[in-house]
């Protein structure tokens, strides 16, 4: 019996090691400062943009980590969407409050104004940034930071990334740059819709690119461990939903195959039910029918099955609906952003009279266009409803992208 009991202890340890080994932990930007014993940040007031994803591995908030570190003045928080720790609903606006936990000031990035004004940055020499990025360009706290770099530089003091993982890696392109005149709060830079960055690299881009007002004095506190193919599950850090509806780093990859047709408000993309991101539904929809023209496209790394359901909140609230889910099974080889122009392309055909498109009110339109970064997107695919129709439109600027983000990886 002792035998057994001894192998058997010799076999748990064994695997555990195995699995250890095989487990890859990424430290992050904040991990790399602690290890560093913050000596970036001595003698200087610190000012910190954050929300509940800038967390160590063990969870404990950056907010926590520099207010309690000996040698670290931190003497203000800057509340991006949704708050400094998560307490404000999506597109509501932040208001200008005191840290419970600290009793630091939080100044408002997301209400009257969503640049830090120079009074907000009264006191501080270095603004320190620290969010969980989704890699996609409408999310908006690539525009808070890129604002933030820009208000740094006006007044003359230093910013700071602490680098964390895309959860779409580094490697992803797509979509069009943004064109003159569709600059906005969720399209704010010339760069693709998913862009394949941290945000420490683009940060660097921006700097370096001007494309912000005017160059700051930028440093950025590399991962450690991280590499561009990486899935996040592979980097072994635990997730903290950025947004309500980004609950599982998975969620990050169906944001850019659902986001831009939910602008239109004319179809459910499961925001409000169980699922957001992950689908297409509405009272229209006949979804054994749908998933069945869009699984004989046979587009690589995705399935499509019929699903129902009753919106809880949102759009077709308390409706019994159906439609599809999206199933990406490879996530590496699978497209998304040109999934939901291949949703209407099919849905057109099948639905002529209800066209998510056609029966979208002109601020829809309007949020859509933005969101693209530029008119022609709709004006292409509106033509035939073809996703062929507009789709060199759509990644004409890749590669060209490619090549000038390269200068600015920090990371293999």
């Amino acid at each position: 019996m002792k035998r057994y009991l001894f192998l058997s202890l010799i076999l748990y340890f064994a695997v555990g090691i195995v699995a250890s080994a095989q487990k890859v932990r990424v430290k992050t930007g904040i991990e790399v400062l602690q290890d560093e014993h913050f000596r970036r940040l001595e003698g200087k007031r610190v000012g910190l943009i954050t929300n509940p994803t800038g967390v160590d591995h063990r969870l404990r908030s950056t907010i926590d980590i520099l207010h309690e570190a000996p040698n670290v003045r931190l003497v203000a928080l800057y509340g991006p969407e949704h708050g400094v720790r998560g307490n404000v609903h999506a597109g509501d606006t932040v208001g200008g409050t005191v840290d419970p936990a600290t009793g630091l000031p939080i100044h408002s990035l997301y209400g009257n104004t969503r640049k830090p004004t120079p009074d907000m940055l009264r006191g501080i020499d270095i603004l320190v940034y620290d969010i969980q990025d989704i890699g996609c360009r409408s999310f908006t706290y690539i525009s808070t930071m890129g604002l933030a770099m820009e208000a740094a530089a006006e007044a003359g003091i230093e910013f700071m990334v602490l680098d964390r993982p895309n959860p779409l890696g580094g490697e992803r392109v797509e979509g069009c740059i943004v064109e003159d005149g569709y600059q906005s709060f969720v399209s704010p830079y010339p760069i693709p819709y998913v862009y394949g960055l941290t945000c420490g690299e683009l940060a660097r881009l921006l700097n370096e690119e001007r494309m912000i007002g005017q160059r700051c004095r930028l440093q950025v506190v590399k991962m450690k461990g991280w590499r561009r193919r990486m899935s996040y599950a592979e980097t072994g850090l635990p997730w903290v939903l950025p947004s309500p509806h980004i609950p599982h780093p998975e969620t990050a990859h169906y944001y850019p195959a659902t986001g831009i047709l939910g602008e239109l408000g004319t179809t459910s993309i499961g925001v409000g039910y169980t699922l957001p991101f992950q689908l297409f539904a509405a009272p229209w929809i006949n979804g054994p029918q749908l998933a069945r023209r869009m699984n004989t496209l046979r587009v690589p790394g995705v399935i499509f099955r019929p699903i129902y359901l009753k919106p809880f909140y949102a759009l077709f609230k308390g409706e019994f609906i159906q439609g599809i889910q999206l199933h990406l099974i490879d996530t590496r080889h699978a497209p998304l952003s040109e999934l939901q122009f291949l949703v209407m392309q099919e849905a057109a055909a099948l639905y002529p009279n209800h066209s998510p498109l056609q029966e979208a009110d002109s601020s829809r339109l309007r949020m859509f266009d933005k969101v693209c970064g530029s008119p022609e997107i709709r004006r292409r695919f509106t033509q035939r409803f073809r996703w062929n129709d507009m789709r060199d439109y759509w990644m004409k600027d890749v590669a060209a992208f490619r090549r000038l983000s390269r200068k600015y990886y920090l990371y293999k």
